[in-house]
């Protein structure tokens, strides 16, 4: 099913290495801009903290890994309607446009503005990402191996599995199985474990970015129906914000992007951050991330200490945003000591899906041991490539110098998700009606 089009893409992704497949920064955006689209950023490395080693030291191998990847970058979901809204907004008012003095940045409306984006779909560059992510890994991890992937039934997220299988595996990838968590003969699973949470709502992420939005989306439509001649409406005006990061996600490139102010950009990114932190960040009353970002946390451990005697050397594991935002609230990774405001933009903050989870997020659990550097197995996390401090399990110097800590100190770190299981008082409370 998979393979002729794999093959097939493969051969013309390779057969140019400066098309549009190439991953520079388009004209429109600057460096800077090009990878703070929140949860809808392309693809990027994080920035290696500093006073952090990024290199394990030389006497340490790695002995067991799991990866939890989110597919590639993909169509817009609800956002696609606004989007809809803003095409026929333009197509109403073509004669306008056409007699309007544009500023150079809006002229492209001169020509008209279509938009071919297919919903929820994972994107040719969507498909590059996952490849590229399997050969890397390969590359990092030649070692190790195994023969089952799992992931979301999501079918962007099958297909990125698939993708980075064909970079991974190679010419051996029918000798693995693809399987998807809804096979799995378990209660709950720990990729989309909200799938068991009959109360998980996003209404709440969404009610703050709507807060949000009304403080800095209404300057914006003001400003872009004066230099247009006609008037807009704010939901046009989300419909051109949202065209931006998705137009870069299927095309790389995108005219929407010049035609707003970096800080709007930014309001954009926090918008998202905002919708997100309410989904799966917080840790306070009954709120469900660190709840259901347990699971993994369980799992982990479970497999890192061969609690089940079946322990394998490699997992490979595909979800979403949401997937791996829950662990890191789990784990207290990435939670503010205070809650967003929804009135203005928190510069300094945390929780920031720019850098956690952008489209091919991957997150990479490494179980390590030593010859003298460290006593004992030791665990470190790899976030988009670079080092995320375990900060909650840290205790000695050498510790905070390669951001990791024990096995031990881990588990001892984790007793809430060691203490709460599917279907005990604490999940219940939090999670059925």
């Amino acid at each position: 099913m998979y393979l002729p089009a794999v093959l097939n893409f493969l051969q013309a992704s390779l057969s140019s290495l400066t098309g549009i497949l190439e991953f520079d920064p388009p004209a429109s955006v600057s460096p800077h801009d090009f990878g703070r689209f929140a949860t809808l950023s392309p693809y990027h490395d994080r920035t290696h903290v500093p006073g952090v080693a990024a290199e394990l030291p030389s006497d340490c191998s790695v002995d067991q890994v799991m990866l939890l990847h989110r597919h590639g970058s993909r169509g817009p979901e609800w956002e696609d309607k606004h989007i809809q809204k803003l095409v026929e907004t333009l197509d109403n008012s073509s004669q306008a446009i056409h007699k309007a003095h544009l500023p150079p940045n809006l002229r492209f409306l001169k020509d008209g503005y279509k938009s071919d984006l297919v919903p929820q779909e994972l994107t040719v560059i969507g498909r590059r990402q996952l490849f590229d992510h399997g050969v890397d890994f390969a590359l990092q991890y030649p070692f190790l191996s195994t023969d089952v992937v799992l992931s979301s039934p999501v079918q962007r997220v099958v297909d990125s599995s698939h993708y980075f299988g064909h970079g991974f595996f190679g010419g051996d990838v029918d000798k693995v199985d693809f399987v998807t968590v809804d096979e799995l003969d378990v209660p709950i699973n720990w990729i989309t474990p909200w799938k068991s949470c009959s109360k998980y709502s996003e209404a709440k992420g969404h009610a703050a970015a709507s807060a949000w939005r009304s403080k800095y989306v209404p300057p914006i439509t003001q400003r872009l129906s004066s230099q247009l001649g006609f008037q807009l409406s704010d939901d046009d005006i989300r419909g051109a914000l949202y065209a931006c990061p998705y137009d870069l996600a299927a095309h790389n490139k995108s005219p929407w992007c010049a035609a707003f102010h970096n800080h709007e950009l930014r309001s954009l990114e926090y918008e998202y951050d905002l919708l997100m932190d309410r989904n799966s960040g917080r840790m306070s009353g009954n709120d469900p991330g660190p709840i259901l970002g347990s699971v993994y946390v369980n799992k982990l451990i479970e497999r890192f200490t061969n609690a089940t005697g079946d322990a394998k050397e490699l997992y490979l594991e595909f979800g979403h945003d949401t997937s791996i935002l829950l662990v890191l609230s789990a784990l207290g990774l990435n939670k503010d000591r205070t809650q967003l405001p929804e009135d203005h933009i928190r510069t300094h903050r945390k929780f920031r899906t720019s850098e956690q989870t952008p489209f091919a997020a991957r997150m990479i659990w490494e179980k390590f041991s030593c010859k003298k550097s460290f006593r004992g197995p030791q665990i470190r996390l790899l976030l988009n490539s670079a080092t995320y401090p375990l900060t909650t399990c840290q205790k000695s110097f050498k510790d905070k110098e390669f951001g990791s800590c024990s096995v031990k100190e881990f588990i001892s770190a984790n007793e809430f998700s060691l203490n709460t299981h599917y279907g005990d008082e604490t999940w219940n409370a939090t999670c059925v009606d």
